[in-house]
């Protein structure tokens, strides 16, 4: 919804000839050997969204779109009369289910996440073979802030062997003078070491996980039925699919740095970022060239 941005930010221009994250993001799973792509997005924006999409991919290149409404609940539950928005980044999962029948993988639309990172996670579901075993993709803390505003990451604890114990989702995480601190309203700074690492909802799933969000968000519905604002969080999910041992994930942890657009401001760090890419030689001229050959 692009609340604090201001504008459709999954469509804004950043690469050189108007490339947005998204196009850098299929790129970049296509390389890792990803072969289909499912855009969940919102009824308003589902016509200006697949005509920009269509401009910009292969025609060969598997898409499907799901629409993320707030009515869209399970059977015997109702939506609050004043709810607008819909419930949050568990939820789009939840409703992306009818198309998802292969493992997959998560990702924000609005997030750069880095090559390394998504093959990390197609390695992962391609040498898996436990039915209930999934991957989340770690970031260093100190790679994933905003220098224009507070930001919200999963803090990540971990086992001896690499394995979530928990996910806690922090919503007011700032770099400040005195290191990195997470201070809620109303609440005492705490602060955080900068290689902590935490999720950007970069996750590895199998299509068994889908059962795991339907009774979790069930649960939610339950607790926030009359809440209007309530957010269902994807990170919540997975923390209580590990604490009540239904579930492994492992932790991979990527030596990318993120960048995304939460705040206006934001953008021209990415734009620079993608330019140093480009010369770099990390992404070709013509993106399309190389998926279409993919």
């Amino acid at each position: 919804m692009a609340t604090r941005y201001g504008s459709l930010k999954q469509l804004d221009g950043f690469g050189p000839n108007g490339e947005t994250i998204i196009d850098y993001s299929v790129h970049d799973a296509f390389r890792a050997g990803f072969g289909k792509v499912v855009f969940v997005i919102r009824k308003s924006m589902e016509e200006a969204f697949k005509a920009a999409m269509r401009r910009r991919f292969p025609d060969d290149l598997p898409i499907a779109y799901v629409a993320q409404e707030p009515e869209m609940v399970p059977a015997g539950f109702t939506v609050p009369e004043n709810r607008v928005k819909p419930w949050g980044t568990g939820h789009a999962v939840w409703v992306a289910a009818s198309q998802l029948h292969e493992p997959f993988a998560v990702i924000n639309g609005d997030d750069f996440y880095g090559y390394q990172s998504f093959k990390l996670v197609a390695d992962f579901l391609k040498s898996s073979t436990e039915a209930a075993a999934y991957g989340l993709v770690g970031f260093k803390l100190e790679n994933t802030l905003s220098e224009h505003g507070a930001v919200s990451r999963g803090l990540c604890a971990l086992d001896e062997n690499g394995y979530l114990k928990s996910v806690t989702e922090l919503t007011h995480i700032a770099r400040t003078a005195d290191g990195i601190a997470v201070q809620d309203p109303g609440t005492e700074a705490r602060f955080l070491e900068g290689d902590a690492l935490v999720s950007m909802n970069l996750m590895a799933f199998k299509p068994s996980v889908f059962p795991h969000f339907e009774r979790e968000f069930k649960a939610f519905l339950t607790r926030n039925s009359s809440n209007p604002t309530a957010e269902f969080y994807l990170p919540a999910v997975v923390d209580q699919m590990v604490k009540s041992g239904a579930a492994r994930v492992k932790v991979l942890q990527t030596p990318e740095r993120w960048f995304g657009v939460t705040y206006p401001e934001d953008k021209a760090v990415a734009v620079r970022n993608i330019r140093r890419l480009l010369r770099e030689g990390v992404y070709p001229d013509n993106m399309w060239q190389t998926l279409s050959s993919h």
